[in-house]
């Protein structure tokens, strides 16, 4: 092998080294599919007491199985102290929020919502019972309500409960939003007389900002022009709201939101709209599928926001009335929650990162280098930081590429010897218009280690690129974009420790790329899995839920009637006959977002054209909730995989 080329391998194989040395593995679990999905769950939402000096935080409960509620110190002294490992109760429930003396915890266990005073470690008192859909609890300034939303009314509705139990809930909204639409929480004004919230009330299509007077039930619109990707955020003197949007009259960029001000005069009965735009930035702030909210300084001078840029999640702050952002974190990953102090004093955010789990971190917003809070993550065998790349597409673009190598490839490569050539698969994520994060991403490691090269792929679309590259897909779905991934297979056969053979597989929107790609360029790959997508967004359209038909919709530039010749680029089912390789397409039962008419049509099709494929569909829906589920589904990934791309051969050897 030319010594160029070997040094270049060997850069490479230092970028997916795993972390540390001898002895890196000791204490760790095995990564298997069965950890991997049963046993994997790290810190989830995370907040922080009013004074910032305790965290709740959602993590798994040793001997369980299950998990609950942590409550672990936050005061600087104690974090050095802890080492992650100090939690003082832990109660079975979720979406836990202070009470704003910091004196109780409001949280949901079996569908109910109940109140406990922090600390004791015991289960609460029942506030609600039996009401269908329970979620989002939310204290009213003066610790004496909790607004919530439930769907007892057969659609997400506010309602509020004393939170002493003295009186029955009571219902505050009327088809507020969709009954499967629980991405928005209520959110109260400072002085208690009003709670803001996301309806599409006004038109079934948008999201707009509203406000429910708590002593009339009265409710009134205040946003026109923005379709909102974030709860409303009050400022601390209750005259404006902040969220993440993006305008009715553009593309529903995802990822890549503005930052709406909304100025109000409260004065009246009813609320009168000064101001409603995008704050002036040179960023856009990153809501990730609806999880964020941004928050506000103490003083209320300055806004925070989290922003994701090629895979990688960090906080950034903005003057409240616009101008230059600045990036207030510098440690990247991939991120699930985010919350501050009302002060604006701390953040704590959970995250993940290569070869580091997901936990929670304490941010002093003066600034400095986050602590780490939990250690939940089990700690796996194996894990390794890929190597990040960059290939050339079709046209010259060039796409971003996360590259997992097997462990015989990266031991000769640490070695100076030649490596084994693998086969090859290229991941491509779901979420059309997201990213592939910078995560711990365990299913490419486990597959990696498995012996097979993965290069999981940014196609054009997607976001932390800026909107021009998300542009790149607008009313052209599944069309240059699918092409994207056969550049990938391209590139992984040229390089020497591929044995020749490239499948490609992903899930949701990734699914619609593995079959999209396989029609598109069918003599790059020699085997597909996709999984839970779309094949034909024309006669599958109907069944789909409203996220799913605004996001359809908006993409392709209007319904099937509107731009036929739009859905014809996105109709994978009508190029099928074009599919060489073998395929295994795997499905939810239940899925609305990806409805599961497209895998039986899909079966139906391939069939009829005689095709290789296998299929396997479950009783789940769009994303997979049990845990036995998903191992079965990539267990049989791999060993479709196995059969039809081969194993590792003797260095420089191919297959074809």
């Amino acid at each position: 092998m030319p010594r160029a080329v070997m040094g270049l391998l060997a850069v490479l194989a230092m970028g997916c080294s795993s972390p540390g040395g001898a002895g890196v593995d000791e204490g760790r679990i095995p990564l298997t599919l069965e950890n991997i999905f049963a046993a994997a769950g790290g810190a989830g939402r995370a907040v922080l007491s009013p004074d910032g000096s305790m965290l709740a935080v959602a993590g798994p409960i040793e001997g369980t199985g299950g998990r609950g509620i942590h409550l672990v110190p936050a005061a600087e002294a104690e974090v050095a102290a802890a080492g992650g490992e100090a939690a003082t109760s832990r109660v079975a429930g979720r979406a836990q929020t202070w009470s704003p003396d910091g004196e109780r915890l409001a949280y949901i266990a079996a569908g109910n919502l109940l109140v406990a005073s922090a600390g004791a470690g015991e289960p609460g008192r029942v506030l609600v019972e039996g009401a269908s859909g329970v979620r989002a609890p939310s204290w009213s300034p003066d610790g004496e309500m909790l607004a919530y939303y439930s769907t007892a009314s057969g659609s997400q509705d506010i309602w509020f409960v004393d939170a002493a139990g003295a009186t029955p809930p009571r219902q505050l909204t009327s088809g507020a939003a969709e009954a499967d639409d629980s991405r928005f929480s209520p959110m109260w004004s400072p002085d208690g007389r009003w709670i803001a919230y996301i309806s599409n009330r006004a038109d079934w299509w948008h999201d707009d900002v509203w406000l429910v007077g708590v002593a009339s039930g009265e409710a009134y619109r205040v946003s026109a022009a923005l379709m909102a990707s974030s709860s409303p955020v009050w400022s601390p003197d209750g005259s404006s709201l902040v969220l993440m949007g993006t305008s009715k009259d553009e593309y529903w960029y995802e990822d890549l939101a503005y930052l709406y001000r909304i100025d109000l005069d409260l004065t009246g009965t009813a609320p009168r709209v000064v101001r409603e735009a995008p704050l002036d930035m040179q960023v856009y702030a990153t809501d990730a599928i609806m999880r964020f909210d941004p928050f506000w300084s103490g003083d209320g001078e300055r806004i925070y926001f989290p922003y994701q840029q090629r895979g990688a999640f960090d906080l950034w702050s903005v003057p409240a009335s616009g101008g230059v952002a600045t990036r207030v974190t510098n440690v990247g990953g991939s991120w699930s929650s985010l919350h501050a102090t009302p002060d604006g004093g701390r953040a704590v955010f959970t995250r993940d990162a290569a070869t580091e789990g997901r936990e929670a971190w304490l941010l002093d917003l003066d600034g400095g280098i986050p602590a780490r809070l939990t250690d939940f993550w089990p700690h796996f065998k194996g894990v390794q930081r890929p190597a990040e790349i960059s290939f050339r597409s079709f046209d010259g673009l060039y796409i971003q590429g996360f590259l997992y190598l097997p462990p015989a490839i990266r031991a000769a490569l640490s070695a100076g010897s030649d490596p084994p050539a693998c086969p090859a698969l290229v991941q491509v994520h779901g979420g059309g218009t997201n990213s592939y994060t910078q995560g711990t991403n365990l299913v490419e490691q486990y597959l990696a280690n498995e012996g097979f090269v993965v290069l999981a792929i940014n196609y054009r679309g997607g976001s932390g690129f800026g909107r021009e590259f998300q542009d790149l897909s607008v009313e052209d779905w599944l069309n240059d974009q699918s092409k994207d991934p056969g550049a990938a297979a391209d590139w992984l056969r040229r390089q020497p420790y591929v044995n020749g053979r490239v499948g490609i597989y992903g899930g949701s929107y990734g699914g619609m790329q593995s079959m999209s790609a396989i029609t598109r360029t069918p003599d790059k790959f020699d085997a597909a899995v996709p999984m839970r997508g779309i094949y034909s967004e024309s006669l599958t359209l109907p069944y789909a839920d409203r996220l799913g038909k605004i996001f359809t919709i908006t993409g392709h530039g209007g319904t099937p009637e509107e731009r036929p010749e739009i859905y014809a680029k996105s109709e994978t089912l009508d190029r099928m006959d074009r599919i060489t390789a073998p395929v295994l397409i795997m499905h939810g039962e239940f899925d609305v977002r990806a409805p599961f008419e497209n895998f039986e049509l899909a079966v139906e099709r391939l069939g009829a054209l005689g095709k290789e494929f296998e299929s396997r569909s479950y009783p789940e829906g769009h994303g997979f909730r049990d845990p036995a589920n998903s191992t079965d589904m990539y267990s049989r990934l791999q060993v479709f995989f196995d059969k039809h791309l081969g194993g590792c051969q003797p260095g420089g050897t191919s297959l074809d």
